[in-house]
């Protein structure tokens, strides 16, 4: 058996024209790097796509996950792109670029990786979602509805190799040192709901089959965490494993037909709906989104990429993109107020928390009420007039 890996290695290196879209010079630039690392043996095959304003590195290799020469790779493939942005005077080039140095892999340096190394089978069919304006958390709903929600998935009632459940494990993201449980499906699927319905905090990074088998990878990075502040929205990426004992691509994909409320959008503070779309529609442009993610269909054949199929590019979404769009227009209604802006813990890292530094000292214990400062020189009177 071939062993692979599948590493997405994601990063906003900038946009044309605000957060839009990544440009076409950025994205052939990226192509030549990816080609240099096939020809230097670093590689075996890869993709080159955006989902938005971000640059998607889709790669195959045998060097395992972590590898130091691929994450180099992408590091090297993302400071290029920024410094041909930077050149172009192109919007918040660089922005996930966290640090001018490569430390032997690019977790915890701005870029958004998720990585699975599996034993090919006699079929590999994979599918790789890219989100943009969102976070990790955003893959909470549609990861359970595919592997532990029957009204989704009838392979988890009618599938023999599906039938025994699936094992989730969840990270804290609030944790400075990583921090996992696994839980087991779906006996404690209870549990992993109380967890996972928090999407700002639990948040899925890998699923297995009850024998073993890998099935999911999400990447889970936070630029906020890694920051300090505000520097963007994490985007993130995941790689999910299809048919022969796994959920059928179609079951997959049915789990984005709604389009669900995530966190991020403009500036990293609203709710929005989470739009499937094809690569063609992989802009964002109102708000700055709405938030909005891709999904390419690809095989892998002894450590080659076959193939890539545009699964959102698909008259069978429309309904769901016209659903997305009246919440989106309903949301934009409500302006600054809750629920559309996040609630002041999520707003933690955005500029909120300088505006309350600024109005700190102005808070007192005095109402400013005109009846109050009245009734208090009514009752002085009425004291001294009681004592005459």
């Amino acid at each position: 058996m071939v062993e692979t890996t599948l590493s997405v290695i994601k990063a906003d290196v900038g946009s044309l024209a605000g957060h839009v879209i990544v440009p076409d010079f950025v994205m052939e630039l990226a192509r030549k790097c990816m080609k240099d690392g096939v020809d230097k043996k670093i590689i075996k095959d890869f993709r080159v796509v955006n989902a938005g304003d971000d640059l998607e590195l889709i790669m195959t290799h045998h060097r395992g996950e972590g590898a130091e020469e691929v994450h180099k790779l992408a590091w090297d493939t993302f400071m290029k792109c920024t410094e041909k942005a930077r050149e172009m005077k192109i919007y918040a080039a660089g922005q996930d670029m966290l640090s001018d140095t490569f430390s032997g892999n690019v977790k915890g340096m701005g870029p958004g990786t998720a990585e699975m190394t599996v034993e090919e089978r006699k079929s590999e069919p994979f599918a790789v979602f890219c989100a943009d304006k969102t976070e990790p958390g955003a893959y909470n709903l549609p990861l359970f509805k595919i592997y532990a929600d029957p009204f989704n998935t009838a392979g988890l009632v009618i599938d023999p190799n599906l039938h025994d459940g699936f094992k989730f494990v969840v990270q804290d993201i609030e944790k400075q040192v990583p921090s996992y449980v696994e839980l087991q499906c779906p006996e404690e699927m209870y549990d992993l709901l109380a967890l996972i319905g928090s999407t700002g905090r639990y948040v899925i990074k890998r699923i297995f089959r009850r024998d073993g088998m890998v099935t999911a990878s999400v990447s889970t990075d936070k630029l906020s965490h890694i920051a300090g502040k505000y520097v963007g929205k994490d985007d993130p990426v995941a790689i999910v494993r299809a048919h022969s004992g796994l959920p059928a691509m179609g079951e997959v994909l049915e789990a984005f037909t709604l389009p669900h409320l995530v966190a991020g959008w403009m500036r990293g503070s609203h709710t929005g709906p989470l739009l499937p779309v094809g690569l063609k529609d992989s802009r964002c442009t109102r708000f700055d989104g709405p938030p909005r993610i891709i999904a390419l269909g690809l095989q892998v054949s002894n450590g080659m990429l076959v193939g890539m199929v545009d699964l959102f590019e698909d008259v069978a979404f429309d309904i769901t993109r016209r659903r997305g769009m009246e919440v989106a227009d309903y949301l934009r209604r409500h302006g600054p107020f809750m629920p559309h802006r996040l609630n002041e813990h999520d707003m933690e890292y955005t500029t909120l928390p300088s505006v309350m530094t600024r109005l700190e000292g102005r808070f007192t214990e005095d109402d400013g009420s005109v009846g109050k400062s009245a009734s208090s020189k009514s009752a002085k009177k009425l004291r001294a007039d009681s004592a005459e």
